[in-house]
C-alpha cells in the first residue's frame, strides 16, 4: 500500500502541472509517443507475438491503430472544440439581471488504466484509455497486463522517452507491474484516483465497480466487458443469399481466434427452408477453419470450459467443429444451434463464450425472432442482415437495436472497430458500465472530464477557451450560436 500511495502522490503532483499545459504541448507529446513506439520497430512486434501468440501481421495493424489514434487525439486538441466552450453573456438591465456565464470541460485527475489481454497495443499501455486521458489533461497510471508484461514495458519506455523529449512533468505516466488483485484494488481505492479505464471480463469489471463504490468518495469506472453481439438475419436476406452470409460470418467468427469483444457469438434466424442452406455452408467453413493458439492459458482454459458448459445445456445441439489438427493452446472453432424457446428459458446461453464460438438460434417466425432479440441484454454491437423489403416491413428494428447496443451494423460483420470520431464502442450494461460514453474515438476523452462554469469571472482569470478574444480560435457556442468570432 505504501508503494501505491507513492505512485498516486506522484501522479497527483503531475496533475497539478500537466492540466495547465497548452493544447499544442499535449498534442506534441502524443505525437512523440507515437513516434517512439514506431521507432522500436520489429522488436516490439516480435515481443508482442511471443507473449500473445498473435501473428505479426495482425500486430502491425494494431500498432498502426494505436499510433494513429494518438495522432487523432493530437488533431482533436489542436482543433479545440472538444472542450465544449459555452458562453452566455450578461444582460445587466434585465430583471433580475442575467450574469455572465461561461462553461467548459476540465480534467478530473489521475486515471488508472488496466491493460487488456487481447490487445497488447490498442487497449493497453499507450492505448485508447491512456491516449484519451492524457488528451483530457489527466496523468495515467497503467497497471500492466501480466499476459504481455514485456511488451507493456517496451511501450512504457517509449512513453518515457516522449516525456523527456517534450519536457512533460515527471510521472505524468507511470507503470505498475504488480500483478496482484490487491494492487489493483488499492489503485482504484486510493483517495487521489479520479477514474478507472478497464477492458476485460464481466467479473473483472464488476469487481472494479465494487471497489470504487466502497470508497468514501466514489469515482467513475469505465469498464468494457462481455458482449455476444447478436446478429439478426431477416427472411428475405436469408432467401437471397444464405450461402454468402454464412461464408462472411464464418470468417468473422474465427477472426483473431474469436478473441474480439465484437465477435458474433449469437446468430438469430427463422427456421424455414433456407436455414439448412445457411447451416450447411457455415458448417463447411467452420470444418475447414484452421485452429490457432489463444492469447494465454487462462483464456484458453476458460474458452473450453464455457464452450463445454454451453454445449451441455439441454436442447443445445453441436453443429460443427473444426476438423483440422489441434495443437496445444489452440482454440477449437465451434458452432451450435438451439430453438428459440429453449434459448429464452435458459439465461446461461446468453453468456459470452470468449473465442471462436457462435450459437445459432432457430426461431419459428418473425415474432419469435424479435422476442429473442429483445431478451438479449446490453451489447457492444448488434447486426441486422436484410434487404430493402425486410427493412420496409420492420420499422421497429431501429428501436429494438438501439435499446440493445451501442453500434448498429447493417449488412456487415461487427468485427473491426474503426477508430474515428463517429465510432461508438459502448453499450448498455453488462457490455459496459456506462453506455453514455464510448471507449474508442476522440469522444472517449469525455470520460475523464467534468463541466465547470464561471460566473462573472474577471477576464484575466478565464481559461483561454473562454476568453473574449478566443485566442485558441476554437468553435464555441456564444449566446446559443456556434461561432469562432471574438466577443
Amino acid at each position: 500500500m505504501v508503494v501505491i500511495d507513492q505512485v498516486m502522490q506522484k501522479a497527483y503532483h503531475a496533475f497539478q502541472l500537466y492540466k495547465h499545459y497548452s493544447p499544442q504541448k499535449k498534442a506534441d507529446f502524443l505525437r512523440s509517443i507515437a513516434f517512439e513506439i514506431d521507432a522500436i520497430g520489429d522488436a516490439l512486434l516480435q515481443q508482442a507475438s511471443n507473449e500473445t501468440n498473435l501473428p505479426i501481421e495482425r500486430l502491425k495493424g494494431e500498432r498502426f491503430r494505436t499510433t494513429n489514434q494518438l495522432h487523432l487525439f493530437a488533431d482533436m486538441l489542436l482543433e479545440g472544440s472538444w472542450v465544449e466552450a459555452v458562453i452566455d453573456t450578461a444582460i445587466p438591465d434585465r430583471t433580475p439581471p442575467k450574469p455572465d456565464l461561461r462553461r467548459m470541460l476540465f480534467p478530473i485527475g489521475p486515471i488508472i488504466v488496466f491493460g487488456a489481454s487481447n490487445f497488447p497495443f490498442a487497449y493497453s499501455t499507450a492505448g485508447g484509455d491512456t491516449a484519451s486521458a492524457l488528451s483530457a489533461g489527466c496523468p495515467v497510471v497503467v497497471k500492466a497486463h501480466p499476459a504481455h508484461a514485456k511488451t507493456s514495458a517496451m511501450v512504457f519506455s517509449a512513453i518515457q522517452k516522449a516525456v523527456a523529449t517534450n519536457k512533460m512533468p515527471n510521472f505524468v505516466v507511470q507503470h505498475v507491474t504488480d500483478t496482484s488483485f490487491e494492487a489493483g484494488k488499492n489503485l482504484v481505492q486510493h483517495p487521489l484516483t479520479a477514474g478507472v479505464g478497464f477492458t476485460g471480463s464481466l467479473n473483472g469489471g464488476k469487481a472494479l465497480m465494487q471497489y470504487a463504490s466502497e470508497r468514501e468518495k466514489p469515482i467513475p469506472v469505465f469498464a468494457e466487458m462481455g458482449s455476444i453481439n447478436p446478429v439478426v438475419i431477416l427472411p428475405n436476406a436469408m432467401h437471397e443469399r444464405a450461402e454468402a452470409i454464412a461464408k462472411e460470418y464464418a470468417q468473422s467468427i474465427v477472426l483473431g481466434v474469436g478473441q474480439f469483444c465484437t465477435n458474433p457469438g449469437l446468430i438469430l434466424g427463422i427456421a424455414n427452408e433456407y436455414m439448412p442452406v445457411f447451416l450447411q455452408t457455415l458448417s463447411e467453413q467452420i470444418s475447414n477453419a484452421i485452429p490457432s493458439p489463444m492469447l494465454h492459458k487462462g483464456i484458453h482454459d476458460a474458452y473450453f470450459n464455457k464452450m463445454k458448459n454451453a454445449l451441455a445445456q439441454k436442447g443445445v445441439n453441436l453443429v460443427q467443429q473444426s476438423n483440422q489438427p489441434l495443437k496445444e493452446m489452440d482454440a477449437l472453432p465451434t458452432i451450435a444451434t438451439v430453438k428459440a424457446n429453449v434459448f429464452l428459458d435458459n439465461p446461461l446461453l446468453r453468456e459470452e463464450v470468449f473465442g471462436p464460438y457462435s450459437l445459432i438460434v432457430q426461431c419459428a417466425d418473425l415474432h419469435e425472432l424479435l422476442q429473442v432479440w429483445k431478451a438479449v441484454s446490453g451489447q457492444l454491437t448488434t447486426s441486422i442482415i436484410g434487404n430493402k423489403i425486410d427493412f420496409e416491413v420492420l420499422p421497429e428494428l431501429i428501436d429494438i437495436a438501439a435499446d440493445i447496443a451501442g453500434r448498429l451494423v447493417f449488412n456487415g460483420v461487427p468485427t473491426g472497430v474503426e477508430v474515428c470520431p463517429a465510432m461508438v464502442h459502448s453499450g448498455p450494461f453488462p457490455a459496459c458500465t456506462d453506455s453514455r460514453f464510448t471507449a474508442v474515438g476522440i469522444h472517449s476523452v469525455k470520460r475523464w472530464v467534468r463541466p465547470v462554469a464561471f460566473q462573472n469571472a474577471p477576464e484575466a482569470l478565464l481559461p483561454s477557451a473562454l476568453k473574449n478574444e478566443n485566442p485558441l480560435n476554437i468553435w464555441r457556442m456564444v449566446n446559443a450560436q456556434f461561432t469562432q468570432a471574438a466577443i
